[in-house]
């Protein structure tokens, strides 16, 4: 029996509190804190939709005295030759990420200013990135490689100091147990996001640009997306500066977070001493489970712009309109997780979604080529299946994204989540460092580009396998969500 006045027994009676009144995710908040989200994801989609195909025709320029359309032309092979170089560029943005991540979080949990200690990194990182980032097809339409790759850098290092404040904002003031439904909602504002860039790539072909002679190129078809970008960026800043205060925010939620802590899903409890063994083997796990699925979803990322353009010889607004059915069937995916981790479980809801996604690119191995002409540059047209197969890996990673950072920093008190959330980018971004110089020395290897699909399937193998043996399912106390209009009160 636990001594009155002691911790554990402090824990009990807050449990018990707990269960009896509930806790409520505030829906509106929670919408605003997404407003960050959105603006991470609106310059992701434009930079990894346009910066390796960038990458791709100015180093075949250089390689071969020849632009990518006309290489695609005479000697497709050589466009697959470049990009171990596309990988190594993209790859050295990322070790920087890896580095500056951690950093960053953990400045921010020390940070004491009178508008928060996120929220001054959140503004000076967007306004640094929205600057610099039309810069990058400024450079790269004059053929300066060295420009374009310090703009790149640039943008990258300040949405670091942007990226992992913001995501940090929102396990700040939501309870833990409310954070996989916290985080659906907010990935959702993020798809919107993401949605804004996909819309222009499909009105603004990449592929019309690459594809067309020197002297018909115009600046405009590749700077209006980073333009847009930059100032929808700006814009979802000011919105999150506007209305969410974060001081004020945290003295209002003190007790549902100290109920929240009482309520995590975790073996041990988790404080600002060491961690237990338990909970650093689940850390461990979680960590290792999502440098692999991390691996195999960047790689996707990063070159199916070119996979379209180099190897279904189609339209690059192809590529948009698989990102936008990607993209909404990822919403329904986030929408529905925080109930399916209800019923299941985070750790069963991960491992259904990366199931779903290894069916989903098995299939795609299967997908080639259309051989029908349709564009007037000699375009085919684009195979419907792969439609349907980005659609269902939309929905199974949606899944995954949606518990995998909630599983995380549950194992943390609220004094390091900065910490956390540095550790949990330190993962992917390692990841995405080695990927695609990995990923580009096997299409220099192979000389095929079917090997994207079966690479990244089998890493999504590999990941399901080490999550679903490593990774415990333990799961949270019920908890009671804010419904009707009861959702859109204060705060």
């Amino acid at each position: 029996m636990p001594v009155p006045g002691t911790p554990l027994h402090t824990e009990e009676r807050d449990m018990a509190r707990a269960d009896k009144s509930g806790l409520k995710l505030n829906y509106r908040r929670t919408l605003l804190i997404g407003f960050a989200f959105f603006g991470i994801l609106l310059l992701w989609q434009v930079y990894d939709s346009w910066c390796p195909t960038f990458l791709t025709d100015i180093f075949a320029r250089r390689m071969y005295d020849l632009s990518s359309a006309e290489l695609k032309a005479g000697d497709p092979d050589k466009i697959l030759n470049v990009q171990w170089i596309v990988g190594i560029v993209m790859a050295a943005d990322n070790l920087a990420a890896l580095i500056l991540l951690p950093i960053f979080g953990t400045l921010s949990d020390r940070t004491k200013t009178p508008i928060g200690k996120r929220m001054p990194y959140i503004l000076t990182g967007t306004f640094v990135s929205a600057v610099a980032f039309p810069f990058i097809p400024l450079f790269f339409h004059g053929n300066n490689i060295a420009g374009m790759v310090v703009m790149m850098a640039v943008v990258l290092i300040f949405m670091m100091m942007y990226r992992n404040p913001a995501v940090s904002l929102m396990p700040d003031i939501t309870p833990k147990p409310l954070r996989a439904r916290a985080n659906g909602m907010i990935n959702i504002m993020g798809y919107l996001g993401g949605a804004f860039a996909t819309v222009l790539g499909i009105f603004l072909p990449l592929s019309n640009y690459i594809n067309a002679g020197d002297e018909a190129r115009k600046l405009w078809m590749v700077e209006i997306p980073f333009v847009v970008a930059s100032v929808l960026m700006v814009l979802s800043a000011l919105v999150l500066f506007a209305t969410v205060r974060e001081n004020r925010l945290a003295e209002e939620l003190r007790e549902d977070m100290e109920l929240g802590e009482a309520m995590a899903a975790v073996e041990t409890p988790v404080d600002d001493g060491p961690m237990s063994s338990a909970n650093r083997r689940m850390l461990f796990a979680i960590l290792g489970a999502e440098f692999l699925w991390f691996m195999a979803d960047n790689a996707i990322g990063t070159y199916i712009g070119n996979y379209v353009i180099y190897y279904m010889k189609s339209s690059s607004a192809n590529t948009m309109i698989l990102t936008i059915a990607g993209g909404l069937a990822s919403v329904v995916g986030f929408a529905v997780a925080g109930s399916v981790a209800d019923r299941i479980g985070r750790k069963w809801t991960i491992s259904l979604g990366l199931g779903i996604t290894v069916l989903s690119l098995l299939l795609m191995c299967f997908v080639g080529p259309t051989g029908k002409v349709v564009g007037e540059r000699g375009e085919y047209s684009f195979p419907a299946l792969l439609f349907a197969v980005w659609t269902v890996k939309g929905f199974g990673m949606a899944l995954v994204h949606n518990c995998s950072f909630p599983m995380v920093v549950e194992l943390c008190s609220s004094h390091k989540i900065g910490q956390f959330t540095g550790y949990y980018y330190a993962a992917s971004m390692s990841a995405q460092t080695v990927t695609p110089v990995l990923l580009g020395l096997l299409f220099n290897a192979t000389k095929a580009w079917r090997i994207l699909p079966v690479y990244s399937g089998a890493l999504f193998l590999a990941s399901a396998v080490v999550f679903t043996l490593f990774v415990r399912n333990i799961r949270a106390k019920k908890v009671e969500n804010a419904h009707g209009l009861e959702a859109l009160d204060g705060d």
